[in-house]
């Protein structure tokens, strides 16, 4: 039989709870770290879009590239984690590829050519929009109501879009390409129609990951008559031993792991706060542009930045606010 020593268990005990708490403090900011690398590594991809461009690489097969990886990457961890994930429903089809095809593909393609006919943090910027777009959606098809708060949020986003196009700078306006603005517009009104699509999908019961499971795979389907074999063929073996590298990197940082880690962070804590933490996409594009391309942002669009950035913030949280009292 062994005796301790008076006070020794219940200094042992205090010793692993303070190494429990440790263990529960370090997994809770691993978990708050996950949406914010998301933003920044969505905001990496302009890096690796422009890069194909450069090489010769047409929208369709850049998407394509990257798309089939993260396809693949989230099917097995569906298949090892929980394969009942993988089950839909027939009746329900139509959400995937409407989530997909509005979706998916829709913000993929408009927001690589914002990417490559204007700077990274105006194409961030203008995607970033979409909750303007779902507020709008929502009070045109579903009468919700538009309150004060919505339209100031809406109406200060816009002015921040204004400010970090460079517009009303002296000398600015002609080097905005209107096919920019444009597309990254588009961005954000496919990226509304995909939260919707996936708001009816998570309301029939589906797994996150399963809903960006399927739709890409919906997009995928799409991408394959436009996509050209042979230049990916072409690219890998004139880019050296680095380019397989490059194009897995490619779908790994800007598709597969941010949306892993994004659906992980919702399932831990508050959709709304992780929202909020992955809005670093812009603020990160903007410093990757500055990086890699000599994008050097004015102080009217640093402003304009912070200032969509935070009416976004605003505008998501009002609503999840009208959604927890209704």
């Amino acid at each position: 039989m062994i005796i301790s020593a008076p006070g020794r268990g219940s200094r042992i005990q205090r010793m692993a709870d303070r190494n429990m708490d440790t263990k529960a403090s370090a997994k809770e900011k691993l978990i708050l770290l996950m949406p914010v690398l998301s933003g920044i590594m969505w905001g990496s991809g302009g890096i690796f879009v422009r890069s194909f461009d450069a090489l010769g690489m047409d929208n369709f097969t850049m998407l394509f590239s990257r798309i089939i990886v993260s396809v693949a990457i989230l099917g097995l961890l569906l298949f090892v984690y929980d394969r009942r994930l993988l089950r839909i429903r027939p009746a329900d089809l139509w959400i995937f590829l409407g989530g997909g095809i509005l979706g998916m593909f829709g913000i993929n393609l408009t927001y690589n050519e914002a990417i490559k006919h204007g700077t990274l943090a105006l194409a961030s910027v203008l995607l970033s929009m979409s909750p303007v777009f779902v507020v709008s959606l929502s009070a045109l098809l579903f009468h919700e109501k538009m309150t004060m708060q919505k339209t100031l949020c809406m109406a200060a986003a816009l002015f921040g879009c204004v400010l970090v196009s460079e517009v009303l700078e002296s000398g600015a306006a002609p080097s905005v390409s209107p096919l920019a603005v444009l597309c990254g517009i588009g961005s954000a009104f496919f990226y509304a129609l995909y939260s919707i699509f996936s708001k009816a999908a998570a309301g029939k019961g589906y797994h996150a990951l399963t809903i960006t499971f399927y739709c890409l795979v919906s997009s995928l389907l799409l991408l394959i008559p436009g996509t050209d074999p042979g230049c990916i063929g072409r690219i890998l073996r004139e880019g050296g031993i680095g380019m397989p590298f490059f194009m897995l990197l490619h779908s790994l940082v800007t598709s597969a792991l941010p949306y892993i880690f994004y659906t992980t962070s919702i399932s831990r804590i508050d959709a709304g706060i992780a929202s909020i933490l992955a809005a670093s996409e812009p603020a990160a594009a903007m410093l990757f542009g500055f990086l890699f391309f000599h994008e050097t942002p004015s102080v009217l669009s640093v402003a304009g930045l912070f200032l969509t950035t935070g009416a976004i913030i605003a505008l998501s949280r009002s609503q999840a606010g009208e959604q927890a009292s209704s």
